[in-house]
């Protein structure tokens, strides 16, 4: 006959064992997630489940490793876009690094504006001022000195609001995805409006995409010979606008493959998702990013110049896209 004692113990010691059994298999189900600063709304389950189907074999949406391309916007995408795009602080902070050197810029816009932070008269610029705002601080060199001079800014600018480099104010679910694409498969690429090369110097280290996989708009290239070496040197001529229209164009000319999946956050991006999504075949995802957090980031879509989501938000109804909320779906912002 068994001692209330050793009934004791025998109880704590089931007892016990059932809680590591329960914590065993907490930690089980934690570390298959591939996405945990995903909340379990049905924006995750919708990238899930489209994951699950074009990577199941025998599946009728089932599509080939080689196939599996997906492409990223980038500014709001990946990472923070407001109050300003990175590349237009970059070119701003390049155009003081350089006054001295140009002090006709004094009584000439857009650089007396820059010179004397009226963002209101750079912005009544226009297009034509920002383009020539961004070839001059981005011409007149060869790709290896511009290539310095990003990477220099980057390891010493940082964003006015969150104190922090740029190239620590990604997302953090984003980079789970991308993540979890390639753990499925997929050859991910960066499609943006922004400069491709003032992406490639640190978008391999940030978001694990290699140089050849970013497609971005760029000014005229030329080769010379300087120094009896042989160089590419920076023109001040605009190559490509990879934005709106121009995005399934760079699609096709970089990559040759259709995507099945595509990611943005503005109308910059609605010709990017419409190419992707309405090819027909096999299963396709549109997935628009839409900044609803104004405590931890911004809040905004249609009333704004920067990233202004409008058309594409109308657009995703119909379409049956995913419109991630940012708010709502993310357990977090910013990658820690």
């Amino acid at each position: 006959m068994i001692s209330l004692r050793n009934f004791l113990c025998f109880s704590r010691g089931i007892a016990f064992a059932v809680a590591v059994c329960l914590c065993a298999a907490a930690s089980a189900v934690a570390q298959t997630d591939a996405l945990p600063s995903w909340n379990d709304t049905a924006s995750k389950q919708a990238i899930v489940s489209f994951v699950e189907k074009v990577t199941r074999s025998g599946s009728a949406d089932f599509v080939p490793e080689a196939e599996r391309i997906a492409v990223f916007d980038n500014d709001g995408t990946l990472w923070v876009e407001h109050p300003i795009y990175t590349q237009l602080a970059f070119a701003l902070d390049r155009v003081k690094v350089l006054a001295p050197e140009h002090p006709e810029w004094k009584d000439t816009q857009p650089f007396k504006a820059v010179l004397e932070g009226d963002m209101k008269a750079l912005a009544a610029s226009g297009e034509k001022g920002l383009v020539e705002l961004i070839m001059t601080t981005h011409a007149g060199m060869t790709t290896s000195d511009f290539q310095k001079v990003v990477t220099d800014w980057f390891a010493s600018a940082r964003d006015p609001k969150f104190k922090r480099p740029y190239t620590e104010l990604v997302y953090q679910p984003m980079i789970e995805l991308l993540a979890y694409l390639r753990a499925n498969g997929f050859k991910t690429f960066i499609v943006s409006g922004g400069g491709i090369e003032l992406m490639r110097p640190w978008a391999e280290e940030v978001y694990g995409i290699p140089p050849e996989q970013v497609i971005g708009s760029s000014i005229k290239p030329e080769f010379r010979m300087q120094d009896d070496m042989p160089t590419l040197f920076r023109l001040p001529e605009v190559n490509f606008i990879d934005d709106k229209a121009g995005k399934p164009v760079g699609i096709n000319q970089h990559i040759g493959r259709r995507p099945i999946a595509a990611f943005g956050n503005s109308d910059g991006d609605l010709q990017m998702l419409q190419w992707t999504t309405m090819a027909g075949g096999p299963a396709r995802l549109g997935v628009l990013i839409h900044h609803t957090d104004a405590e931890r980031e911004y809040a905004y879509d249609r009333d704004t110049e920067v990233g202004r989501l409008d058309k594409a938000l109308d657009a995703a109804s119909i379409a049956g896209w995913t419109v991630v909320d940012m708010k709502a779906d993310w357990k977090q912002v910013f990658k820690d």
